[in-house]
């Protein structure tokens, strides 16, 4: 006979189990809701001449010209008969401009150049709810729009990575399919390149996450007691090695971690050049923001055991949900620029109901059409992450030693 206490245990884990099922299908019948007919997540947002200009920084008149001579991509006509184009066919446009101005195709088609090291950006804080995961995918969007080849790489087995790029983790993958696949230590281990995913998003790969990242947080110990050692080398340097076999791929990897401090977030900020500490600037935040720092600088001490140092190109704070009116915050703010200067981001992510909207929709801002959230909301919160991701982009580009 069961003890009560046993039962109640059992009784629970059931409840979760039917309320984990009934949650999945429920989440799959909104995303096809979303996605019909395949439940395919596409990008619907389309571009208009005004937003080129701004995007590939060449005139109106240009435009209007290759189009009346039938060149390049053939835009739609919306119904107020503005020329229209869709997201492949600005980054169409992009090659097809570098081919017919040479002199200007290294801003056009911005890729690495010789000499440019691959960069590699974590998004870290072991609070939840610090906005990495909307960073990250703002960040990716945004590079992708500006001409990069981009990888990001879901390390959270929460998957908000993964589900906002329309692949619901525990539908759309079978095992052995996320990062884990490519940093295990076992004979199933596979290539990177075998795992990483197109996306409906133009120059933005992918390597999704789930639940089954958790395995490399159990194996790990265990590895650790062993004297073998295979070519990735020990937990630390496992992601850093996969990753460079695909480095030629990639101008930028996105790294979205974990909310906590495990060997995956560890391996994260070890393959990482540079890092992004996301923060609200509230008092609990910043307090734990605050142990996050004294865990990875004991961390590191202890790593260096191993051979492993911390040394990264840029390492920032990104002051996330920012409301500009609210005092508490603003005085946290000012704490964190008084004590860390230029350290802090200049630029800060401002807390807007366009971004909250975005959410339920499963789109980040760079996808959201006109009409689907207020039009000053939405042009404030793109502002807002235009600012913070330009300036990221130009500390890249101070690494690689360009000018703009």
């Amino acid at each position: 006979m069961l003890h009560p206490a046993s039962q109640s245990v059992r009784d629970t884990a059931s409840k979760i189990g039917v309320y984990t099922s009934k949650l999945s299908a429920e989440l799959h019948e909104m995303r096809e809701g979303f996605y019909p007919p395949l439940a395919k997540k596409t990008f619907a947002r389309t571009f208009s001449t005004n937003d080129l200009v701004r995007l590939l920084k060449v005139p109106e008149s240009t435009l209007r010209s290759l189009t009346l001579e039938g060149k390049g991509p053939v835009p739609e006509r919306a119904d107020n008969n503005r020329r229209t184009y869709t997201v492949e066919q600005v980054r169409e446009l992009r090659a097809f401009l570098a081919e017919l101005r040479p002199d200007e195709a290294k801003d056009l088609v911005p890729y690495r150049r010789a000499g440019e090291k691959l960069q590699i950006v974590a998004t870290a804080n072991f609070k939840g709810g610090s906005s990495k995961t909307t960073t990250s995918i703002h960040l990716a969007h945004f590079l992708g729009l500006q001409g990069y080849r981009v990888l990001c790489i879901d390390l959270d087995p929460q998957a908000s990575m993964t589900a906002l790029f329309g692949i619901q983790p525990e539908f759309d993958l079978g095992e052995n399919e996320t990062v884990y696949a490519a940093i295990r230590y076992d004979n199933e281990r596979r290539p990177l390149s075998d795992v990483i995913r197109s996306t409906y998003f133009p120059g933005v790969d992918l390597v999704p996450g789930n639940l089954e990242l958790m395995d490399f947080e159990f194996d790990t110990p265990s590895y650790l007691t062993q004297k073998n050692r295979d070519d990735l080398g020990l937990f630390f340097e496992r992601l850093n090695n996969a990753i460079a076999r695909v480095e030629d791929r990639y101008d930028i990897v996105i790294l979205d971690t974990p909310p906590s401090l495990g060997y995956s977030t560890l391996a994260a900020l070890y393959a990482a050049t540079s890092i992004i500490v996301t923060v609200h600037p509230a008092m609990l935040d910043v307090a734990s923001c605050n142990q996050f720092l004294i865990m990875i600088s004991d961390l590191s001490d202890v790593l260096g055991q191993f051979g492993a140092r911390f040394e990264h190109d840029f390492f920032r704070f990104l002051l996330t949900r920012v409301n500009p009116n609210d005092g508490p915050q603003k005085y946290m703010a000012g704490v964190m620029r008084r004590l860390f200067g230029d350290d802090v981001l200049v630029a800060d992510a401002l807390e807007s109901t366009a971004i909250a909207g975005a959410a339920v929709a499963k789109k980040t801002l760079y996808e959201l059409e006109t009409g689907e959230v207020g039009r000053e909301a939405l042009k404030r919160a793109i502002e807002s992450a235009d600012r913070v991701n330009f300036e990221i982009l130009e500390l890249i580009h101070k690494v690689w030693g360009r000018s703009a």
